[in-house]
């Protein structure tokens, strides 16, 4: 008999000695913060975390940087970050848990209703100051001509089934054609001001993806990444910084003509639409939980639980945008109960409670197969 879903995250859970405890012997209130980007999840889950366990959380978001420097300093109990920490300050006991996964998105303030189709030369050139034109024939190239469609075998969780070779099953490849006429207006270019998780992501793509145009390597501060003069003066007043991704999300939807790069869950509530990015193979793909599968499971993971992701895999389907956000514990904490708590607060976001059921109608995606494995066997080593 087959195993159902949450019988097989038991299951794992088990195999790492990892047991959600419906009595806890101490109810805990644990305190987190840091990366913006998985904020919403977390929030989310937090009612069905405490009816698990009777323990409890509260998370500021804030920043991967300020996720960080708050691990630094043993300030509350866990901490989150978009990407891997690897400051000197870091101490040997933290190691890095993938949590949560989602894309990053390509939010715009245009118009029309058409999807726009992306590549990463021309998001470089939006973002790195050379393209400064919505009608720039780069842009109108992306949007006038044909592109495959990918439609993968999907698992219950929304990811993409894998043969035995470990590569997604596509069911059918669709050819579709791109008919955007552009306006001849400026673009406003809106980026995070603050210390991003999100930014160091979306910068070492543009780095990885478009080297000749975004020349700088990755950063979490993106006017130390941007390739050019920030302060040109064909940039002030054009190219504008905000704080955290609501801030860069409600600005931009202030903003007509503008574009900027956020969680797919903030372009609604700030009537953004979401572009679609042309990925490696050449296939216009949407930043869904679907293509971020697709895309994870070309990733590597070394020994500390990091990711080294491939931007240019030819997967059809792989949406190049996405990432993973890290849980930030220790492994030497001075209180064994607290230490307990943290292990089953990641337990618990890991599973389909979380992940799936809340997660899912938030534009996350759910971390499943080996990686999930992976995040688990880190999971294990919280003590």
């Amino acid at each position: 008999m087959k195993l159902s879903r949450i019988a097989k995250i038991a299951s794992l859970a088990l195999a790492f000695g990892l047991v959600l405890s419906a009595t806890p012997a101490q109810a805990t209130d644990l305190q987190g913060s840091g990366a913006s980007f998985p904020a919403l999840l977390i929030e989310g889950c937090k009612a069905g975390f405490a009816n698990s366990t009777d323990h409890s959380y509260t998370y500021a978001s804030s920043s991967s940087g300020t996720g960080q420097s708050n691990s630094d300093k043993s300030i509350g109990d866990f901490w989150m970050s978009d990407g891997a920490y690897t400051a000197s300050t870091k101490r040997a006991s933290l190691i890095h848990i993938p949590l949560v996964a989602a894309p990053i998105a390509i939010l715009h303030n245009l118009p029309s209703k058409k999807t726009l189709n992306l590549s990463a030369s021309t998001i470089a050139g939006i973002f790195g100051g050379s393209i400064t034109m919505w009608n720039d024939p780069a842009i109108v190239a992306d949007n006038n001509g044909t592109y495959d469609r990918i439609t993968y075998k999907l698992d219950r969780n929304g990811n993409p089934v894998k043969d035995a070779q470990g590569s997604p099953v596509i069911l059918k490849t669709r050819t579709m054609k791109a008919r955007y006429t552009l306006p001849e207006k400026k673009i406003g270019v809106v980026y995070r001001s603050d210390s991003s998780g999100t930014t160091e992501n979306f910068t070492n793509y543009l780095s990885k993806s478009a080297p000749s145009i975004w020349k700088k390597a990755k950063n979490k501060v993106f006017k130390d990444s941007f390739p050019g003069d920030i302060n040109d003066m064909s940039n002030l007043g054009r190219v504008v910084g905000a704080a955290s991704s609501t801030g860069v999300s409600q600005l931009a939807g202030k903003t007509r003509y503008s574009i900027t790069y956020a969680e797919v869950n903030y372009a609604t509530a700030n009537k953004l639409k979401i572009a679609n990015v042309v990925n490696s193979a050449g296939a216009s793909v949407a930043p869904d939980s679907t293509g971020v599968g697709a895309f994870l499971a070309s990733s590597t993971q070394n020994a500390n639980g990091y990711l080294t992701y491939d931007y240019t895999t030819k997967e059809k389907g792989a949406y190049p945008l996405g990432i993973v956000s890290y849980l930030l514990a220790d492994s030497k904490y001075p209180d064994a109960a607290r230490a307990k708590a943290v292990k089953e607060y990641a337990t618990y976001i890991l599973s389909t409670k979380c992940s799936k059921d809340v997660g899912a109608a938030l534009g996350f995606s759910v971390i499943d197969g080996e990686l999930l494995k992976k995040s688990l066997a880190q999971v294990a080593k919280i003590g």
